[in-house]
């Protein structure tokens, strides 16, 4: 067997997580060697807990998964890369605690692209998803990759974006192993992923959706990118995490202002406060980032682009008629025209214009100069 057997079967055991295993890269030995004689642990920097981990996964490796796991890459598009593999992503490297292995399905070779993180709330107002899809979309027609978590919300509109644009690629760094698809409902967006792009994962094939494995896969996710944008994002948002990750990793950090009365705008308020990029346009990232991108500026209006599949903005009382309902669901906290509702939301001119004014009696929205309308942050 080679040195990567022996590393699976420490990967998949108990106890030991990337940081544990990135030290036995300093052993003057070969990792197999351990297997026969732990002696060599005792020169290295382990915690007692760690080291009685690594002790336990010696002495009753499962080499049964540890085969499975080498047959899974064996097949098309199935990648496992060591930190000496040329293919891992560079800047990965960097990082405190780089993934020492990395499962990968998809394209193996788009992980050293110029990538852009991309991260938000997981239940964004209208406003925040339309914004997250067009900034994709627009990045990545010129040539750049977005990568994210596939969460709901920000993510997966991030994702979207980038994928419909002509030539996009996307990046997922998943929370689970890639046995999993989390969540369920991004099934289809996961194959497009892996044909446009790739998704990865630090952790063992049928990792399940652990709560702690989230904020620790943060760190990839901004450790894979020169930057992160965040599109929206309350106070206490771990999206926040992955700014404050790639701030750690010395990587340009952006967000987008939003209303002062949308409480997923203070978030990226607070970030940029702290001296984060506040930024209004694509082209505001590609100018900041021009000295690595080749890519020409921006050549169409967002306007002309198409929706994005819309979001629900939590708290909407179920006791309101359907149709109150679904018009609430496309208005956000920065003021939008009508016809802009009345297209988001499909319904017909007459039947828009006669709930907004009962809404508004209702308190539920504020008209504004211009024939403008916005939700009204009493309600939130």
């Amino acid at each position: 067997m080679d040195d990567l057997s022996y590393l699976l079967a420490l990967h998949g055991a108990p106890a030991i997580g990337p940081h544990t295993l990135s030290q036995l890269y300093h052993l003057n030995c070969p990792i197999s060697k351990i297997f026969e004689d732990p002696e060599p642990l005792k020169d290295l920097a382990l915690k007692k807990t760690q080291y009685q981990a690594l002790i336990q996964a010696t002495a009753s490796p499962n080499w049964k998964t540890v085969e499975q796991t080498l047959n899974w890459a064996e097949q098309e598009n199935n990648f496992i890369l060591q930190l000496s593999d040329p293919r891992y992503p560079e800047l990965l490297k960097l990082i405190h605690s780089p993934p020492p292995l990395l499962f990968v399905k998809g394209q193996a070779e788009v992980l050293n692209a110029i990538q852009l993180a991309m991260v938000g709330s997981r239940n964004p107002s209208i406003d925040g998803s339309e914004t997250a899809w067009q900034f994709a979309h627009h990045l990545a027609q010129n040539g750049m990759l977005i990568t994210s978590g596939m969460a709901l919300g920000i993510d997966s509109q991030s994702h979207a974006g980038a994928l419909a644009a002509a030539g996009g690629k996307s990046i997922a760094v998943a929370g689970t192993g890639l046995n999993r698809i989390y969540p369920a409902r991004n099934k289809t967006m996961a194959w497009q992923l892996i044909e446009q792009g790739a998704i990865v994962s630090e952790y063992p094939l049928d990792t399940g959706p652990l709560k702690a494995n989230f904020p620790q896969r943060n760190r990839i996710i901004s450790g894979l990118s020169v930057g992160t944008l965040v599109v929206e994002a309350a106070l206490k948002s771990g999206s926040l995490i992955t700014a404050r990750d790639a701030l750690e990793q010395g990587r340009e950090v952006f967000a987008i202002p939003g209303s002062i009365h949308n409480p997923l705008a203070r978030g990226c308020h607070q970030l940029i406060k702290a001296g984060a990029k506040l930024v209004e346009t694509a082209e505001d990232i590609l100018e900041e980032l021009s000295s690595l991108m080749l890519a020409s500026r921006l050549s169409s209006s967002s306007d002309n682009l198409p929706p994005p599949e819309q979001q629900k903005i939590p708290e909407i009382d179920p006791l309101l008629p359907k149709i109150q309902q679904q018009l609430l669901k496309n208005i956000g906290f920065s003021p939008v025209p009508v016809d802009q509702i009345i297209n988001r939301s499909g319904l017909h001119a007459a039947d828009v214009n006669a709930n907004l004014v009962l809404l508004e009696i209702s308190d539920y929205i504020q008209s504004h100069p211009g024939g403008l309308v916005s939700l009204k942050s009493t309600r939130q």
